[in-house]
């Protein structure tokens, strides 16, 4: 099951989305961890115009660079929050790939009910061709009226036609898990886990929405650090040249700008982030309520079903060992062959419900393992 959820994985649209996802985080932990706030800028002007020298016209040039400049405590908080968003990324993969797993878990349950059942109604088409070719072997000798082997036929048709049936939804079932997963073979059942000592705290949808909301405080904390434009160091170069025969000039210049009064324009940004935040909160405590009740609802299906499981497989073996002993007594031509027939129905019936309640019971067992937020 490992396999075939790494496989499953692999082809999922969350697979491309959490490869998009890890991209984007390391962009912003390269982001954070730049010594500048922007991208630089390059700055040139030239003037000219009438020198007051008194030959010529006069040229002004000018080079300078413009440098965004981190606040005090801002690159710290922009890196935190990039981590804050690398591990969100981490556990939203663990919980895609856990939510995978409950859809694998369910087609590999699907796929083992359709192959018991096409076995149990291959079985049943066996045995009632061996009756029908009895029945009419007796018909041709006086035995039996030639009615029996018209009730026989009638069965075996019918046993036949469920056979081709269900072995339409194996087909069907076989198809559903290669457009999952890619693989033709079921792989073996998983190896149960037991939940001793086995807390939600581990959960990936519990890890999720902690990080969600650890990611959603940072959040927080970098918009509050960005509420105003980042400040610029400038560093110009300048060359004046009077006018011809004038030497030239040069000169050096340190500027710095500081913005203010940027709260009003980042009040959008900060009403998102604390929205944001207050959803994750919630989403938290909601999720750990609705992943508590699940646990319940897993463990009493998997007591309910072991019970039915259990009743229902003594009652088929019961039925089967009541059709063996009519069929031996119908062949000792001491039972009608109605009689048989209905034992016969009875019991291929039993046992189909049987075999779909044991498939049931390991599809309970992995419910469980998916409600405690154990991966294959």
């Amino acid at each position: 099951m490992a396999e075939a959820l790494d496989a499953a994985w692999s082809r999922s649209l969350e697979y491309a989305e959490s490869s998009g996802r890890q991209r984007r985080v390391q962009a912003e932990q390269a982001v954070a961890g730049s010594w500048l706030a922007a991208t630089p800028m390059l700055e040139m002007a030239q003037r000219e115009g009438q020198s007051s020298a008194a030959n010529g016209r006069g040229r002004e040039t000018e080079v300078g660079v413009a440098l965004p400049l981190w606040r005090p405590g801002q690159r710290q908080l922009n890196g935190q929050a990039a981590e804050a968003e690398s591990v969100w990324a981490a556990a939203a993969e663990r919980a895609a790939r856990w939510r995978l797993a409950a859809q694998l878990r369910e087609q590999a349950a699907r796929w083992r009910v359709a192959e018991t059942e096409a076995r149990q109604a291959a079985q049943q088409g066996q045995m009632l061709n061996a009756l029908a070719t009895d029945v009419d072997r007796r018909v041709k000798a006086g035995d039996l009226a030639p009615a029996d082997a018209l009730a026989a036929k009638a069965e075996l048709l019918a046993a036949r036609a469920q056979d081709r049936e269900a072995q339409q939804v194996l087909q069907s079932q076989r198809a559903s898990w290669l457009l999952l997963t890619g693989m033709a073979a079921l792989p073996e059942a998983e190896t149960l886990q037991s939940p001793q000592g086995i807390a939600l705290d581990h959960h990936p949808e519990v890890v999720l929405a902690d990080a969600a909301v650890q990611r959603a405080r940072q959040r927080v904390a970098q918009v509050q650090s960005q509420r105003a434009a980042p400040p610029e160091l400038g560093l110009s170069l300048r060359r004046e040249r009077p006018g011809l025969g004038q030497p030239g000039q040069n000169s050096a210049a340190v500027s710095v700008r500081l913005p203010f009064g940027g709260e009003t324009h980042s009040r959008p940004q900060l009403a998102a982030a604390l929205a944001e935040q207050d959803l994750a909160l919630a989403s938290q405590q909601r999720m750990r309520q609705q992943l508590a009740s699940e646990l319940g609802l897993a463990h009493s299906g998997l007591a309910s079903v072991t019970d039915q499981a259990a009743a229902e497989a003594e009652g088929a073996a019961l039925l089967r060992e009541r059709a063996q002993l009519l069929n031996t007594s119908f062949l000792a031509g001491e039972s009608a062959l109605p009689d048989v027939l209905r034992a016969l129905g009875a019991a291929s019936q039993a046992e189909a419900t049987a075999a779909r309640r044991r498939a049931a019971l390991a599809l309970a067992d992995a419910r469980l393992q998916q409600a405690l937020g154990l991966l294959p």
